[in-house]
Protein backbone atom coordinates (compact mmCIF):
# COMPACT_ATOMS: atom_id res chain seq x y z
CA UNK A 1 0.00 0.00 0.00
CA UNK A 2 1.19 3.74 -0.70
CA UNK A 3 0.31 6.38 1.20
CA UNK A 4 1.05 9.94 0.85
CA UNK A 5 1.63 12.66 3.36
CA UNK A 6 -0.86 15.08 1.06
CA UNK A 7 -2.42 14.20 -2.10
CA UNK A 8 -3.96 17.45 -3.54
CA UNK A 9 -6.45 16.89 -6.21
CA UNK A 10 -6.02 19.36 -8.99
CA UNK A 11 -3.06 20.86 -11.19
CA UNK A 12 -4.58 24.43 -11.56
CA UNK A 13 -2.96 27.54 -9.72
CA UNK A 14 -4.38 26.46 -6.19
CA UNK A 15 -3.20 22.93 -6.76
CA UNK A 16 0.57 23.91 -8.00
CA UNK A 17 0.77 26.77 -5.23
CA UNK A 18 -0.07 24.66 -2.81
CA UNK A 19 2.41 22.05 -3.65
CA UNK A 20 4.69 25.22 -3.95
CA UNK A 21 4.56 25.91 -0.11
CA UNK A 22 4.71 22.00 0.63
CA UNK A 23 8.44 21.20 2.01
CA UNK A 24 10.57 18.91 -0.16
CA UNK A 25 10.34 16.63 2.92
CA UNK A 26 6.86 15.97 2.56
CA UNK A 27 5.45 13.15 0.38
CA UNK A 28 3.29 14.83 -2.02
CA UNK A 29 1.43 13.35 -4.86
CA UNK A 30 -0.35 16.29 -7.24
CA UNK A 31 -2.95 14.37 -9.91
CA UNK A 32 -4.82 15.94 -12.54
CA UNK A 33 -7.95 14.13 -15.03
CA UNK A 34 -5.65 14.95 -18.11
CA UNK A 35 -2.74 16.99 -18.99
CA UNK A 36 -1.48 19.46 -16.38
CA UNK A 37 -2.02 22.55 -19.00
CA UNK A 38 -6.26 21.46 -19.45
CA UNK A 39 -7.07 23.66 -16.57
CA UNK A 40 -9.26 27.12 -16.21
CA UNK A 41 -5.89 28.17 -14.85
CA UNK A 42 -4.37 27.71 -18.32
CA UNK A 43 -7.22 29.41 -20.18
CA UNK A 44 -6.96 32.89 -17.76
CA UNK A 45 -6.19 35.77 -20.06
CA UNK A 46 -6.89 38.90 -18.09
CA UNK A 47 -4.83 38.83 -15.21
CA UNK A 48 -4.40 38.70 -11.32
CA UNK A 49 -5.50 41.29 -9.04
CA UNK A 50 -3.15 41.99 -6.76
CA UNK A 51 -3.56 45.17 -3.64
CA UNK A 52 -1.45 47.77 -4.56
CA UNK A 53 -0.50 49.11 -0.82
CA UNK A 54 -2.18 48.89 2.64
CA UNK A 55 -3.97 51.66 1.23
CA UNK A 56 -6.17 50.19 -1.62
CA UNK A 57 -7.23 47.23 0.67
CA UNK A 58 -9.83 48.77 2.00
CA UNK A 59 -11.24 49.87 -1.71
CA UNK A 60 -10.36 46.65 -3.09
CA UNK A 61 -12.46 45.32 -0.87
CA UNK A 62 -15.44 47.56 -1.16
CA UNK A 63 -14.95 46.90 -4.66
CA UNK A 64 -15.32 42.81 -4.23
CA UNK A 65 -18.35 43.59 -2.02
CA UNK A 66 -20.40 45.86 -4.15
CA UNK A 67 -19.86 43.19 -7.23
CA UNK A 68 -20.76 40.27 -4.83
CA UNK A 69 -24.52 42.29 -3.57
CA UNK A 70 -22.87 42.23 -0.22
CA UNK A 71 -23.46 38.70 0.21
CA UNK A 72 -19.90 37.76 0.69
CA UNK A 73 -18.61 36.87 3.93
CA UNK A 74 -16.08 40.52 4.80
CA UNK A 75 -14.05 38.92 7.04
CA UNK A 76 -12.48 36.09 3.81
CA UNK A 77 -13.02 39.34 1.50
CA UNK A 78 -10.09 41.11 3.92
CA UNK A 79 -8.11 38.42 4.12
CA UNK A 80 -7.95 38.08 0.18
CA UNK A 81 -6.53 41.43 -0.28
CA UNK A 82 -4.21 41.71 2.67
CA UNK A 83 -2.99 38.02 2.23
CA UNK A 84 -2.13 39.51 -1.70
CA UNK A 85 0.50 41.77 -0.48
CA UNK A 86 2.54 38.61 0.86
CA UNK A 87 1.59 36.30 -2.27
CA UNK A 88 2.36 38.97 -4.97
CA UNK A 89 5.59 39.72 -3.61
CA UNK A 90 6.31 35.64 -3.07
CA UNK A 91 5.41 34.97 -6.58
CA UNK A 92 7.44 37.56 -7.95
CA UNK A 93 10.87 36.91 -5.55
CA UNK A 94 10.37 33.58 -6.91
CA UNK A 95 11.00 34.66 -10.41
CA UNK A 96 7.17 34.96 -12.09
CA UNK A 97 7.65 37.90 -14.57
CA UNK A 98 4.78 40.05 -15.03
CA UNK A 99 4.56 42.43 -17.56
CA UNK A 100 6.50 46.14 -16.89
CA UNK A 101 7.39 49.11 -18.55
CA UNK A 102 10.51 50.82 -19.69
CA UNK A 103 11.89 50.75 -16.89
CA UNK A 104 10.60 47.79 -14.99
CA UNK A 105 7.66 48.98 -13.40
CA UNK A 106 4.72 46.97 -13.06
CA UNK A 107 1.80 47.70 -15.59
CA UNK A 108 -1.58 47.39 -13.87
CA UNK A 109 -4.76 47.34 -15.75
CA UNK A 110 -8.76 48.10 -14.89
CA UNK A 111 -11.44 45.46 -15.92
CA UNK A 112 -15.09 46.07 -14.76
CA UNK A 113 -16.19 47.38 -11.27
CA UNK A 114 -12.56 47.85 -9.92
CA UNK A 115 -12.21 51.33 -9.07
CA UNK A 116 -8.22 51.42 -9.97
CA UNK A 117 -5.97 49.29 -11.74
CA UNK A 118 -4.91 46.78 -9.87
CA UNK A 119 -4.80 43.70 -12.22
CA UNK A 120 -0.93 42.90 -13.47
CA UNK A 121 -0.89 40.72 -16.06
CA UNK A 122 1.98 38.22 -17.88
CA UNK A 123 2.88 37.77 -22.12
CA UNK A 124 -0.68 40.78 -22.35
CA UNK A 125 -3.65 38.42 -22.17
CA UNK A 126 -1.70 34.87 -21.53
CA UNK A 127 -1.45 35.44 -17.42
CA UNK A 128 -3.14 32.29 -16.81
CA UNK A 129 -0.49 30.19 -19.44
CA UNK A 130 2.43 32.06 -17.81
CA UNK A 131 1.76 31.41 -14.37
CA UNK A 132 0.62 27.81 -14.88
CA UNK A 133 4.02 27.19 -16.53
CA UNK A 134 6.29 28.90 -13.47
CA UNK A 135 4.47 26.98 -11.28
CA UNK A 136 4.79 23.97 -13.01
CA UNK A 137 8.60 24.32 -13.42
CA UNK A 138 8.57 25.05 -9.23
CA UNK A 139 7.23 22.05 -8.31
CA UNK A 140 9.18 19.95 -6.86
CA UNK A 141 6.36 17.14 -5.75
CA UNK A 142 5.34 14.34 -7.93
CA UNK A 143 2.61 15.28 -10.40
CA UNK A 144 0.60 12.08 -12.15
CA UNK A 145 -1.52 12.74 -15.06
CA UNK A 146 -4.73 10.91 -16.52
CA UNK A 147 -5.33 10.56 -12.83
CA UNK A 148 -9.37 10.54 -12.61
CA UNK A 149 -10.82 10.97 -9.13
CA UNK A 150 -14.14 8.96 -8.47
CA UNK A 151 -14.29 8.35 -4.72
CA UNK A 152 -13.47 10.13 -1.77
CA UNK A 153 -12.67 7.25 1.05
CA UNK A 154 -14.44 8.92 4.08
CA UNK A 155 -15.30 6.94 7.23
CA UNK A 156 -16.21 8.41 10.92
CA UNK A 157 -15.46 12.07 9.69
CA UNK A 158 -12.40 11.73 8.65
CA UNK A 159 -10.89 11.15 4.61
CA UNK A 160 -8.27 8.87 3.97
CA UNK A 161 -7.26 9.05 0.32
CA UNK A 162 -9.53 8.38 -2.93
CA UNK A 163 -10.72 6.22 -5.62
CA UNK A 164 -9.31 6.80 -8.94
CA UNK A 165 -8.43 5.60 -12.55
CA UNK A 166 -4.85 5.95 -12.99
CA UNK A 167 -4.35 5.92 -16.87
CA UNK A 168 -7.82 3.96 -16.89
CA UNK A 169 -6.85 1.50 -14.36
CA UNK A 170 -8.64 1.29 -11.02
CA UNK A 171 -6.40 3.01 -7.87
CA UNK A 172 -6.84 3.43 -4.46
CA UNK A 173 -4.58 6.40 -3.41
CA UNK A 174 -4.41 6.64 0.22
CA UNK A 175 -3.27 10.02 2.33
CA UNK A 176 -2.99 11.90 5.53
CA UNK A 177 -4.61 14.27 3.96
CA UNK A 178 -6.42 15.06 0.91
CA UNK A 179 -6.59 19.16 -1.14
CA UNK A 180 -9.43 19.24 -3.58
CA UNK A 181 -8.07 21.84 -6.07
CA UNK A 182 -10.46 20.96 -9.12
CA UNK A 183 -11.91 23.80 -10.07
CA UNK A 184 -15.29 24.21 -10.98
CA UNK A 185 -18.49 22.76 -12.97
CA UNK A 186 -18.27 24.42 -16.45
CA UNK A 187 -18.95 21.37 -18.67
CA UNK A 188 -22.13 21.20 -17.23
CA UNK A 189 -23.42 24.12 -19.50
CA UNK A 190 -23.97 24.19 -23.66
CA UNK A 191 -21.98 27.55 -23.59
CA UNK A 192 -18.92 27.47 -21.25
CA UNK A 193 -15.54 29.03 -21.40
CA UNK A 194 -13.72 26.44 -19.14
CA UNK A 195 -11.45 23.64 -19.73
CA UNK A 196 -12.71 20.31 -21.01
CA UNK A 197 -12.03 18.68 -17.42
CA UNK A 198 -13.93 20.63 -15.20
CA UNK A 199 -17.04 19.00 -14.52
CA UNK A 200 -17.74 18.86 -11.35
CA UNK A 201 -17.08 15.31 -10.64
CA UNK A 202 -15.59 15.97 -6.64
CA UNK A 203 -18.93 18.77 -6.22
CA UNK A 204 -21.14 15.21 -7.03
CA UNK A 205 -19.06 12.88 -4.58
CA UNK A 206 -19.52 15.75 -1.56
CA UNK A 207 -23.45 15.82 -2.37
CA UNK A 208 -23.22 11.45 -2.19
CA UNK A 209 -21.34 12.14 1.50
CA UNK A 210 -22.86 14.84 2.89
CA UNK A 211 -20.90 17.54 2.52
CA UNK A 212 -22.19 21.04 1.87
CA UNK A 213 -22.31 22.41 -1.16
CA UNK A 214 -22.77 26.63 -0.52
CA UNK A 215 -23.82 29.57 -2.76
CA UNK A 216 -24.61 27.46 -5.65
CA UNK A 217 -27.03 29.27 -7.07
CA UNK A 218 -24.17 31.74 -7.95
CA UNK A 219 -23.20 30.86 -11.36
CA UNK A 220 -21.32 33.34 -13.22
CA UNK A 221 -21.46 34.20 -16.64
CA UNK A 222 -18.96 35.95 -18.66
CA UNK A 223 -20.52 39.00 -21.21
CA UNK A 224 -17.76 38.60 -24.03
CA UNK A 225 -17.17 35.31 -25.51
CA UNK A 226 -16.97 33.87 -29.19
CA UNK A 227 -19.69 30.86 -29.18
CA UNK A 228 -19.59 30.89 -32.99
CA UNK A 229 -17.15 27.49 -32.75
CA UNK A 230 -18.06 23.57 -32.54
CA UNK A 231 -16.30 23.22 -29.16
CA UNK A 232 -17.94 23.17 -25.97
CA UNK A 233 -15.48 25.39 -24.75
CA UNK A 234 -15.80 28.64 -26.35
CA UNK A 235 -13.20 31.60 -26.84
CA UNK A 236 -13.03 33.81 -24.72
CA UNK A 237 -12.69 37.60 -24.69
CA UNK A 238 -11.19 38.96 -21.83
CA UNK A 239 -13.03 41.44 -19.80
CA UNK A 240 -9.53 43.54 -19.81
CA UNK A 241 -10.37 44.83 -23.64
CA UNK A 242 -13.14 46.60 -22.22
CA UNK A 243 -11.09 47.51 -19.24
CA UNK A 244 -8.80 49.02 -22.01
CA UNK A 245 -11.13 50.94 -23.65
CA UNK A 246 -13.14 48.39 -25.90
CA UNK A 247 -16.96 48.96 -26.82
CA UNK A 248 -20.15 46.19 -26.73
CA UNK A 249 -22.46 47.66 -29.55
CA UNK A 250 -25.49 46.11 -31.42
CA UNK A 251 -26.16 45.97 -35.59
CA UNK A 252 -26.74 49.92 -35.68
CA UNK A 253 -23.53 50.31 -33.83
CA UNK A 254 -25.54 51.55 -30.92
CA UNK A 255 -23.71 51.25 -27.04
CA UNK A 256 -27.10 49.96 -25.60
CA UNK A 257 -25.50 48.80 -22.67
CA UNK A 258 -26.22 52.30 -20.60
CA UNK A 259 -29.87 51.62 -20.90
CA UNK A 260 -28.99 48.92 -18.88
CA UNK A 261 -26.45 50.53 -16.45
CA UNK A 262 -24.88 54.06 -16.28
CA UNK A 263 -21.68 52.07 -16.50
CA UNK A 264 -22.23 50.71 -20.14
CA UNK A 265 -19.16 48.15 -20.75
CA UNK A 266 -17.91 48.58 -17.42
CA UNK A 267 -20.86 47.41 -15.07
CA UNK A 268 -19.99 44.20 -12.98
CA UNK A 269 -20.52 41.17 -15.38
CA UNK A 270 -23.80 39.88 -14.29
CA UNK A 271 -25.26 43.32 -15.15
CA UNK A 272 -23.34 42.81 -18.99
CA UNK A 273 -24.28 39.60 -19.58
CA UNK A 274 -27.97 40.06 -18.62
CA UNK A 275 -28.01 43.71 -20.92
CA UNK A 276 -27.37 41.53 -23.78
CA UNK A 277 -29.04 38.63 -23.07
CA UNK A 278 -32.05 41.29 -22.95
CA UNK A 279 -31.04 43.55 -25.87
CA UNK A 280 -30.80 40.52 -28.12
CA UNK A 281 -34.50 38.76 -27.16
CA UNK A 282 -36.08 42.53 -27.50
CA UNK A 283 -34.62 44.08 -30.79
CA UNK A 284 -33.30 40.34 -32.08
CA UNK A 285 -30.19 42.24 -32.73
CA UNK A 286 -26.64 40.70 -32.36
CA UNK A 287 -24.35 42.42 -29.87
CA UNK A 288 -19.91 42.77 -31.22
CA UNK A 289 -17.33 43.81 -29.44
CA UNK A 290 -15.66 47.06 -30.99
CA UNK A 291 -11.72 47.31 -31.24
CA UNK A 292 -11.74 50.21 -33.33
CA UNK A 293 -10.64 52.67 -31.27
CA UNK A 294 -7.25 51.13 -31.03
CA UNK A 295 -4.22 51.48 -32.84
CA UNK A 296 -3.25 48.54 -34.11
CA UNK A 297 0.62 47.50 -33.41
CA UNK A 298 -0.18 48.66 -29.47
CA UNK A 299 -3.68 45.85 -29.42
CA UNK A 300 -1.12 43.18 -31.15
CA UNK A 301 1.41 44.05 -28.71
CA UNK A 302 -1.34 44.49 -25.51
CA UNK A 303 -3.41 41.01 -26.72
CA UNK A 304 -1.03 38.98 -28.52
CA UNK A 305 -2.97 35.81 -28.27
CA UNK A 306 -6.09 37.15 -29.20
CA UNK A 307 -5.15 39.15 -31.94
CA UNK A 308 -3.33 35.38 -33.11
CA UNK A 309 -6.46 32.95 -32.20
CA UNK A 310 -8.74 35.35 -34.21
CA UNK A 311 -6.56 35.84 -37.33
CA UNK A 312 -6.53 32.05 -37.60
CA UNK A 313 -10.34 32.22 -37.69
CA UNK A 314 -10.29 35.10 -40.64
CA UNK A 315 -10.84 38.01 -38.25
CA UNK A 316 -8.28 40.87 -38.51
CA UNK A 317 -8.21 42.70 -35.04
CA UNK A 318 -8.56 45.88 -33.90
CA UNK A 319 -10.35 46.23 -37.70
CA UNK A 320 -12.66 43.78 -37.21
CA UNK A 321 -15.74 43.71 -34.62
CA UNK A 322 -16.46 40.33 -33.16
CA UNK A 323 -19.87 38.94 -32.26
CA UNK A 324 -20.26 37.99 -28.86
CA UNK A 325 -22.97 35.96 -26.45
CA UNK A 326 -22.68 35.15 -22.82
CA UNK A 327 -21.30 31.75 -21.95
CA UNK A 328 -20.63 30.35 -18.36
CA UNK A 329 -17.22 30.90 -16.94
CA UNK A 330 -17.08 30.95 -12.96
CA UNK A 331 -18.98 28.91 -9.89
CA UNK A 332 -18.67 31.74 -7.63
CA UNK A 333 -20.18 28.58 -5.12
CA UNK A 334 -18.50 25.38 -3.96
CA UNK A 335 -17.85 23.27 -1.55
CA UNK A 336 -18.46 25.09 1.87
CA UNK A 337 -15.08 25.83 3.85
CA UNK A 338 -14.07 28.00 6.35
CA UNK A 339 -10.96 30.42 5.57
CA UNK A 340 -8.30 27.93 5.97
CA UNK A 341 -9.75 25.62 3.28
CA UNK A 342 -10.85 23.23 6.19
CA UNK A 343 -13.91 21.18 5.48
CA UNK A 344 -16.52 21.77 8.93
CA UNK A 345 -16.78 18.09 10.97
CA UNK A 346 -14.20 16.51 8.26
CA UNK A 347 -10.94 15.77 9.05
CA UNK A 348 -8.03 15.27 6.45
CA UNK A 349 -10.08 17.03 4.09
CA UNK A 350 -9.11 20.77 2.21
CA UNK A 351 -10.32 22.69 -0.43
CA UNK A 352 -9.31 25.30 -2.42
CA UNK A 353 -9.82 27.73 -5.57
CA UNK A 354 -12.94 27.98 -7.48
CA UNK A 355 -14.12 24.43 -6.31
CA UNK A 356 -14.38 26.23 -2.62
CA UNK A 357 -16.59 28.36 -1.76
CA UNK A 358 -14.97 30.89 1.21
CA UNK A 359 -17.17 33.58 1.13
CA UNK A 360 -15.18 35.75 -0.85
CA UNK A 361 -16.96 36.21 -3.50
CA UNK A 362 -20.33 36.44 -2.95
CA UNK A 363 -23.28 36.58 -5.28
CA UNK A 364 -20.79 37.38 -8.22
CA UNK A 365 -17.19 37.26 -8.89
CA UNK A 366 -14.89 40.61 -9.26
CA UNK A 367 -13.08 40.23 -12.52
CA UNK A 368 -9.70 38.85 -11.82
CA UNK A 369 -9.99 37.63 -8.32
CA UNK A 370 -9.96 34.15 -9.12
CA UNK A 371 -6.29 33.61 -9.79
CA UNK A 372 -5.76 35.30 -6.71
CA UNK A 373 -8.00 33.40 -4.31
CA UNK A 374 -6.73 30.30 -5.68
CA UNK A 375 -3.02 31.49 -4.02
CA UNK A 376 -4.75 33.10 -1.28
CA UNK A 377 -6.23 30.25 -0.30
CA UNK A 378 -4.37 27.60 -1.32
CA UNK A 379 -0.74 29.48 1.40
CA UNK A 380 -3.70 29.49 4.51
CA UNK A 381 -4.47 25.80 3.98
CA UNK A 382 -1.25 24.21 3.58
CA UNK A 383 -0.27 26.59 6.67
CA UNK A 384 -2.86 24.95 8.67
CA UNK A 385 -2.06 21.39 7.60
CA UNK A 386 1.52 21.71 8.41
CA UNK A 387 0.19 23.32 12.08
CA UNK A 388 -1.46 20.54 13.14
CA UNK A 389 -0.65 17.38 14.77
CA UNK A 390 -0.90 14.62 12.49
CA UNK A 391 -2.07 11.53 14.41
CA UNK A 392 -1.37 7.70 14.07
CA UNK A 393 -4.70 6.79 12.01
CA UNK A 394 -5.25 2.86 10.94
CA UNK A 395 -6.82 3.23 7.98
CA UNK A 396 -10.11 1.60 7.66
CA UNK A 397 -10.54 -1.53 5.23
CA UNK A 398 -12.62 0.50 2.31
CA UNK A 399 -14.76 -2.39 0.28
CA UNK A 400 -13.08 -3.15 -3.42
CA UNK A 401 -15.47 -2.04 -5.73
CA UNK A 402 -15.63 -2.72 -9.45
CA UNK A 403 -14.27 0.51 -10.97
CA UNK A 404 -17.72 2.29 -10.33
CA UNK A 405 -18.57 1.56 -13.82
CA UNK A 406 -17.65 5.25 -14.99
CA UNK A 407 -19.68 4.95 -18.41
CA UNK A 408 -22.48 3.34 -19.54
CA UNK A 409 -23.32 3.84 -23.35
CA UNK A 410 -26.52 6.18 -23.15
CA UNK A 411 -24.20 8.98 -21.05
CA UNK A 412 -22.98 10.75 -23.91
CA UNK A 413 -26.79 11.85 -25.16
CA UNK A 414 -27.93 12.34 -21.65
CA UNK A 415 -24.79 14.41 -20.72
CA UNK A 416 -25.96 16.47 -23.72
CA UNK A 417 -29.05 16.98 -22.93
CA UNK A 418 -28.22 18.25 -19.52
CA UNK A 419 -25.76 20.40 -20.84
CA UNK A 420 -28.87 22.23 -23.09
CA UNK A 421 -31.45 22.39 -19.89
CA UNK A 422 -28.64 23.88 -18.12
CA UNK A 423 -27.98 26.04 -20.34
CA UNK A 424 -31.66 27.10 -20.77
CA UNK A 425 -33.42 26.74 -17.27
CA UNK A 426 -30.37 27.13 -14.59
CA UNK A 427 -28.65 30.24 -16.96
CA UNK A 428 -28.14 33.38 -16.84
CA UNK A 429 -31.99 34.67 -16.62
CA UNK A 430 -33.87 32.17 -14.60
CA UNK A 431 -37.71 31.30 -14.25
CA UNK A 432 -39.63 29.64 -11.08
CA UNK A 433 -41.34 27.17 -14.10
CA UNK A 434 -38.00 26.82 -15.68
CA UNK A 435 -36.30 25.79 -12.70
CA UNK A 436 -38.91 23.12 -11.83
CA UNK A 437 -38.76 21.56 -15.30
CA UNK A 438 -35.37 21.17 -14.88
CA UNK A 439 -35.18 19.60 -11.75
CA UNK A 440 -37.53 16.81 -13.07
CA UNK A 441 -35.49 16.47 -16.20
CA UNK A 442 -32.96 16.07 -13.86
CA UNK A 443 -34.33 13.81 -11.26
CA UNK A 444 -35.45 11.47 -14.54
CA UNK A 445 -32.07 10.79 -15.55
CA UNK A 446 -30.89 10.08 -12.30
CA UNK A 447 -32.93 7.12 -12.40
CA UNK A 448 -31.64 6.33 -15.23
CA UNK A 449 -29.44 3.35 -16.71
CA UNK A 450 -26.24 5.95 -16.14
CA UNK A 451 -22.61 5.83 -15.44
CA UNK A 452 -20.76 7.00 -12.03
CA UNK A 453 -19.64 10.36 -13.45
CA UNK A 454 -22.62 11.12 -15.36
CA UNK A 455 -24.45 10.39 -11.85
CA UNK A 456 -22.14 12.76 -10.07
CA UNK A 457 -22.66 15.69 -12.85
CA UNK A 458 -25.85 15.23 -12.16
CA UNK A 459 -25.86 15.23 -8.42
CA UNK A 460 -24.23 18.85 -8.76
CA UNK A 461 -26.64 19.96 -11.33
CA UNK A 462 -29.71 19.00 -8.69
CA UNK A 463 -27.43 21.03 -5.83
CA UNK A 464 -27.60 24.16 -8.28
CA UNK A 465 -31.49 23.85 -9.24
CA UNK A 466 -31.88 23.29 -5.46
CA UNK A 467 -30.23 26.25 -4.80
CA UNK A 468 -31.94 28.63 -7.38
CA UNK A 469 -35.11 27.51 -6.12
CA UNK A 470 -34.52 28.42 -2.92
CA UNK A 471 -33.47 31.91 -3.50
CA UNK A 472 -36.66 33.70 -4.15
CA UNK A 473 -35.34 37.25 -4.96
CA UNK A 474 -32.87 38.39 -7.82
CA UNK A 475 -29.39 38.38 -6.29
CA UNK A 476 -26.07 39.25 -7.87
CA UNK A 477 -25.53 36.03 -10.69
CA UNK A 478 -28.53 34.37 -9.07
CA UNK A 479 -31.48 36.51 -11.92
CA UNK A 480 -35.39 35.43 -11.58
CA UNK A 481 -37.33 36.91 -13.74
CA UNK A 482 -41.51 36.79 -12.88
CA UNK A 483 -43.38 34.97 -14.92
Amino acid sequence: MVKYDVLIIGAGIAGLYAAMQLPKSKKVLVVCKDIPWECNTFYAQGGMVTALDESDIALHVHDTMEAGSYHNDKNAVEILSRTSLETTADIIAKGMQFDTNDKGKLLYTKEAAHSVERIIHAGGDATGRYMHYFMMVQNKHQLQRNTLVYDLLIENGRCYGVKATVNYEPTTIFADDVIIASGGIGSLYAYNTNSRTVSSDIHGICVEKGIELSDMEFMQFHPTVFVETPYARKLLLTEALRGEGAHIVDDEGRRFLFEYDERGELASRDIVSRGIFKHKRKTGQKAYLDFSMFEKKWFEQRFPNITRTFAALGYNFPHDKISISPAFHYSNGGIKCDTNGAIAGMQGLYVIGEAARTGVHGANRLASNSLLEGVVFAKRAVEHLLSKEQPSVKIPKFEKDCGNILHKENDKRYKQKLRQVMWDDIGIIRTTKGLHEAKNIIYDMKNKEIGRLLKLRLNTASAIVDAALARKESLGSHYIESE
